[in-house]
């Protein structure tokens, strides 16, 4: 699941989000005498339209995957987080590589093994060939959305048509969402669950073509070493963290797989701080974390993320598995969540340029609060209105959030900073939709007592149990997103306040003064690239 937090924001600041603080975005003259801004964009609003769409596709889609190929309730969960945790993993890395050897160059081999992939999920005939067909997948996912970001801010030069060319490309995620549950159940209707994976093959054929006919190639000028020993341990970490979360049920949480399993995401975690802190260079740089502003926003995107994450998946099983519904009345559904999304993200843009972020972020937590709560009662039987209108708050909750968020992130930083805090926290926001599958997954699958089957299989008693018993399982999913929304209120106050300035300005001095003002060893070997 790829979610860029990019919906509209409107504000200047847009110019370098997701550049990652590592590259020269200015622009090579010699590209713009027959360049077509407009078409540029265009494309890459195809690629944003690809990974978007397939975010919401996919989910609906679940029950039919669970029927055809059958499995594990796991199977589900990977099923969504083996793309997220490849993309979680190389968002960073992906964009460092296409400003070294050529955006382009790295934005249509994306959009190629994004459709290869798309077409490996289409014909994979078991759970677990699709999962690593997802994973796949994934790897393309990673490298389109941060790379088309940083072409547009290379085509559009000044800054206010930067920031509209920004604004358009990411109101597209809204439009996605919006068409994605919709798209997902007629395609699953008529055609079957494989059609959501081969509709991406048509729209990443254009969009390959128009890239390679209208996007100038470009590299930055300056480009951040690659921090190897970072990507890896954050590959372990999460890689670790998510599969004893999943597989924990299948396991149990005192199995020496799964305790072993969380040793190595813990060793992992400690070997990181570590690491970092000994390169002249890091990737993570943990000075960032002594910013409250910069905090509050990593754990905000994860907390704001994981309830996304959650509300997707559960609410995709619960509309088609226990109410029975089809996959395109599922879909229908779940507008209300998408067209909060789309009217609250415009409005969250100009709220953070005329206010700040604090209102946003408490106006996002009633949003997503207030939705969960309607949630903690429900049944099959709970009244459609009492649904819509939890799917309506939540949409806007989480339409209000991003924009916040971004800016909370690149606040008091330094400039040449500033990209690479706002990358970090759309890594956080990827983090943050992995745990939230995996989490949520856990909870609901400790209470029930069977595993996923599918549905024309003589074992249909355990289907009928699994149906009757998942949203009574999900309770303590909602009120944990209760727990979190309010975290969200929490962070959002104390991230916006004077202290948190205070914080953010020590920290824009420790970059000033440099790496010996912050304790950062000077004689560390250079990284290696």
């Amino acid at each position: 699941m790829l979610v860029t937090g990019l919906f509209v924001t409107g504000r200047p600041t847009a110019g370098f989000l997701l550049s990652r603080g590592m590259t020269d975005l200015s622009p090579h003259p010699a590209l713009r005498s027959d360049l077509r801004p407009g078409l540029v964009l265009a494309t890459c609003c195809l690629s944003l339209l690809l990974v978007m769409m397939d975010v919401t596709i996919v989910n609906v889609a679940l029950p039919s995957i669970r029927a055809a190929l059958g499995g594990r309730f796991s199977n589900l969960q990977w099923v969504v987080d083996a793309y997220t945790l490849v993309v979680a993993t190389l968002l960073v890395l992906a964009g460092s590589t296409a400003d070294r050897i050529g955006r382009r160059r790295v934005f249509v081999t994306g959009i190629a093994i994004f459709c290869l992939g798309s077409a490996l999920c289409g014909l994979a005939p078991s759970a677990r060939a699709l999962v690593m067909a997802r994973a796949f997948q994934g790897l393309g996912g990673a490298m389109l959305n941060p790379v088309a970001l940083s072409i547009i801010a290379n085509v559009f030069v000044t800054p206010v048509a930067r920031a509209r060319a920004i604004g358009m490309w990411g109101g597209m995620s809204g439009l996605a969402l919006a068409l994605g549950p919709l798209a997902g159940g007629v395609l699953t209707t008529l055609a079957g669950w494989r059609a959501v994976f081969w509709v991406n093959l048509p729209i990443g054929l254009v969009a390959m073509v128009l890239s390679l006919r209208f996007i100038p190639e470009s590299r930055a000028a300056r480009v951040r070493p690659i921090d190897v020993p970072a990507q890896v341990l954050i590959a372990l970490v999460l890689a670790a963290t998510t599969a004893a979360l999943i597989e924990a049920r299948n396991y149990g949480w005192g199995a020496p797989a799964i305790q072993a399993t969380l040793a190595l995401a813990a060793m992992g975690m400690v070997a990181l701080v570590v690491v970092e802190r000994r390169r002249a260079q890091p990737l993570l740089d943990l000075r960032f974390f002594r910013a409250l502003p910069f905090t509050g926003a990593i754990l905000i995107a994860i907390c704001a993320f994981a309830i996304f994450s959650s509300f997707l998946f559960l609410n995709t099983l619960y509309l088609q598995d226990v109410r029975g519904l089809s996959a395109l009345r599922a879909g229908l559904y779940t507008l209300p969540f998408a067209m909060g999304v789309m009217a609250c993200a415009p409005l969250s843009g100009r709220i953070v340029g005329a206010h700040g972020a604090r209102l946003p972020l408490l106006l996002s937590a009633l949003g997503l609060g207030g939705g969960a709560i309607l949630l903690t009662g429900l049944t099959a039987t709970t009244p459609p209105a009492v649904l819509l209108a939890a799917y309506g708050l939540c949409g806007c909750g989480f339409g209000l959030c991003n924009a916040p968020i971004t800016n909370a992130a690149v606040s008091g930083m330094p400039r040449d900073q500033a990209g690479l805090a706002a990358a970090l926290a759309s890594t956080s926001r990827q983090i943050g939709a992995l745990l939230g599958i995996a989490a949520s997954g856990a909870m609901t699958a400790s209470v029930m007592s069977a595993p996923v089957q599918p549905a024309p299989l003589s074992s249909a008693g355990a289907v009928v149990a699994y149906m009757a018993l998942l949203p009574a399982a999900s309770h303590r999913v909602w009120w944990t997103i209760v727990v979190l929304a309010c975290g969200i209120a929490g962070l959002g106050v104390v991230s916006t306040g004077a202290r948190a300035r205070r914080s953010a300005q020590t920290v824009r001095a420790l970059f000033d003064d440099g790496p010996q003002a912050s304790g950062y060893r000077t004689d560390s070997t250079p990284p290696s690239t």
